[in-house]
Parts: structure tokens; sequence; C-alpha cells
């Protein structure tokens, strides 16, 4: 099977013009409440948005390390990734990223402005430890949720029943929740999807796939939007 060959769950980071386009939503979507990155990795979304005065929270397994250990694995793992990268580049698409080398420096970018905000971000609680399924968060804390990059991409290492719980702990905390993407590292859809989309249905969460516009990996165009429409 044909697919990213990477040993590890990257430690990776994507700008705030990134998130836009990734995710399908514009700035109005950010000034109606409080926002959460879980996973944010190494983004620097939340930087960037804190700093336009947005409310974003960023919430990650590693955010317990010093600043400086995670940069290390950050670097570590942008060459880990993109050492196996040319392997499977047709399984790319070239719309959005001219070539890896613009990929490299968006990510670079992202882990820089990351790394230049976090020791500051985290004594303000907006970079906050944490991972799926049990997030540190009270119910129904977020408006919107985001959560990019380990749901379904890392599907032939995260079971099933993680998934589940993770998507409904993300249902748990936020109104409505955006993951993208819905792909593996082989580029094909979660073969799990539709049975997901199914189970939180039966709890009671609306979830459909919408399109973004934006694609990197062939075919992952669509993103899973679920809302929680429980009364606060």
């Amino acid at each position: 099977m044909e697919r990213l060959n990477i040993d590890r769950i990257a430690f990776l980071g994507r700008t705030y013009a990134e998130y836009l386009k990734i995710f399908g939503f514009d700035e109005n979507a950010l000034a109606k409440g409080p926002v959460l990155d879980c996973p944010a990795g190494a983004s620097s979304f939340a930087a960037e948005a804190n700093e336009s005065g947005f409310d974003v929270t960023a919430c990650d397994i590693l955010y317990d390390q010093q600043v400086e250990e995670l940069v290390r694995k950050g670097n570590e793992d942008i060459q880990h990734v993109f050492d196996e990268f040319d392997k499977v580049s047709h399984l790319y698409t070239w719309n959005y990223y001219r070539d890896k080398v613009e990929v490299i420096r968006q990510r670079r970018a992202a882990l820089e402005r990351f790394a230049a905000r976090f020791a500051e971000g985290r004594e303000k609680e907006r970079y906050v430890s944490g991972a799926l399924p049990h997030l540190p968060f009270p119910d129904r804390s977020f408006s919107l949720v985001l959560s990019g990059h380990l749901l379904f991409l890392y599907g032939d290492r995260l079971d099933p029943e993680f998934h589940r719980k993770s998507l409904l702990e993300l249902a748990r905390v936020g109104d409505e929740v955006r993951i993208f993407p819905l792909v593996g590292l082989d580029s094909k859809t979660y073969p799990e999807l539709h049975e997901t989309i199914s189970f939180l249905r039966s709890k009671g969460i609306e979830a459909e796939m919408v399109d973004t516009g934006f694609e990197f990996q062939s075919g992952a165009t669509q993103m899973l939007r679920l809302k929680n429409n429980a009364s606060r």
C-alpha cells in the first residue's frame, strides 16, 4: 500500500492563513466566541489569532514540555516527514503550495511563530496540556473547535474506539467542531468514516461531510462538521 511512511505522529504546525483554507472559515467565525485548536501541535494559528484580538486556546499532549524540546521535536519531525515525502509526492496536489520547498517553509514558519509565543501563552493558559479523548475543559467551553491532522489521518494506528471517544469529547467542549482531513496517510478515505458518522448521529450529534475548497493530499477536500445542539 502506498502511503507516507512515517513512524510517529508528527509534531507539525500550520499557519493562520493555512487554517482559514483548511477549515473553510473566515474571521467572522472567530469573532463569535472562544475557539479551541486541538490537537494544535506546532501550529501558529493560536498565536496569530490572539495577536489579532481573537480568543483562541491551543491544546496538545506535548504542551507540558519546555519550548526548547518542542522546537527540537518540531524540526526533527519536519525533517522526518519530508525525507519520506518524495517517495509518495504523486499523492499530493499543488494548487495551494508551489512545491515541497514552499510546504517546508510554511511548516518552519509556523513552528518559529508558535515557539516565540509558547512560554507567554502557557502562562496565560492559551496553551494547555491535554490529550484526547479526555480534555481539561468544561462542557461547551468553545463556540468552535478545530481538529486537524490527527483523527482519520492516523487511522492506521488510532483505533475506531479512540476516534469515537475523541469525537464525542470534542463535541462535548464545543458548539461546532471541524475535523480535517478525512483521509489517511495513504490519501484514502478513513475506512470507518460512515460508521463513525452513524455512531455520532446516534448520540445526538449532527455530523456532515463538507467541502472545504482546499486540497493538498489528493482527494482530501472535505472536513467533518459536528454540531452539538444540546442546551447550554
